[in-house]
């Protein structure tokens, strides 16, 4: 009888390792979408500074006038 009490009480710390496992692979997706996430972010920034630093070259009409 006390060895079927043993079994249940390990069948259950069992379940509850695989429920947590499951909550810590859920929680690691989440931390690599949002650093994915983040990483796009930083670069479309980074894109954009980068794009409004950069002058245009002048037509030819502009280096005719000036």
């Amino acid at each position: 009888m006390g060895i079927w009490i043993e079994l249940g009480i390990f069948g259950l710390v069992f379940l509850f390792a695989f429920w947590q496992m499951h909550d810590v692979r859920k929680a690691q997706e989440q931390t690599r979408q949002q650093r994915a996430l983040e990483k796009v972010e930083q670069a479309a920034e980074a894109a954009l500074a980068e794009s409004s630093q950069v002058k245009p070259e002048p037509t030819q009409k502009e280096q005719k006038q000036g």
